[in-house]
Order: C-alpha cells, then structure tokens, then sequence
C-alpha cells in the first residue's frame, strides 16, 4: 500500500512539473507574441488584460496538450525521425488547439444568448486559422525537445541539458 502511495505521489509530481513546464513555454511565446502586437500597433501604454489572457491561454493549452497527450495522440509517427515525429505532434496537437478555440468561442457565443447557427454563423475562421498557424510553428521546437527527451530518456536528456559538460560526460 505505502508504494502503491508513493509511486502515485512520483507521477503526480511528474505531471505536475510536466504541467508547469509546458506552461512556461507557452506563456512566454504568447506573451512575447502580446508584446510584439503591442509595439507593432505603437500601443505604447500597457494593457495588462492582455498578458493576463496571454497567461490563461497558456494555462489552458497547456491542459490541452496534457488531455492530448493522455489520450496518446500524435504518436503514429515515433518510430520515424525526430523531424517528422515533432512536426507530426505539432501538427496534431494545432488541430486539436484549433477544435478547442472553436469550440471554446460557439459555447461562449451561447452562454451570451447566440442560438447554435448565430453562434456558428458569426466564426471568424480566418483568425483561427492564422491562430493555429501561430500555435503549430510554436509547437514545432516544443514538440521537438519533448521528442529528444522521450527518445534519450529522461536520466540521459536531465543530464545533457541541465548538468555541466564534466558531468554529463561521465
């Protein structure tokens, strides 16, 4: 009993750092992404909502991916290159980002009084589609680090990334 317990305890510290770290990236880019608008529209005064929602999208493409990734999605290709495994998840996980914002805009549609055919009628697919044009080249790095670390192994790939040179020589 005492390491059935531990071990669930292991996996949830796992997934919890897993979590984190996926939320790190993507908070960054969207962030990055909220900044160069910004300066792009010479919005020089700050408009904090706007990180703030930058943030919430991370957080929940971050779950997202974590949903995706449980489900086992985008494994069909892990058995080829690193290249086209990532750019296979990459592509997968776009899609399913791309369903979800969909979705996620038709429901809040709804909850704001729209019936099903307003709220569908109303979408503006071009903005989703250069969304996920956006999400998708994000995901090309993510997806390709993950790659290197599932096909080294998490000892190996902790000790090429994080440790010294010394250290992961050995």
């Amino acid at each position: 009993m005492n390491s059935a317990h531990s071990d669930r305890k292991q996996k949830i510290k796992h997934e919890l750092r897993e979590m984190f770290a996926l939320f790190l990236y993507l908070a960054f880019f969207f962030c990055a992404l909220v900044t160069y608008n910004m300066l792009l529209f010479a919005q020089y005064h700050v408009e904090y909502w706007n990180f703030a929602f930058a943030l919430i999208n991370a957080a929940v493409i971050t779950k997202v991916i974590m949903i995706g990734e449980y489900a086992k999605l985008g494994r069909r290709y892990e058995d080829k290159s690193l290249l086209v495994s990532s750019v296979w998840k990459a592509l997968i996980f776009g899609l399913l980002v791309f369903a979800f914002h969909v979705v996620e805009e038709i429901i809040k549609r709804l909850i704001h009084g729209a019936d099903i055919t307003q709220a569908s009628r109303g979408l503006r697919l071009e903005q989703f589609a250069a969304r996920s044009i956006i999400v998708f080249v994000t995901f090309i790095p993510l997806f390709a680090f993950r790659e290197f670390r599932r096909v080294l192994g998490e000892e190996k790939f902790q000790a090429m990334v994080f440790a010294s040179k010394a250290k992961s020589m050995r």
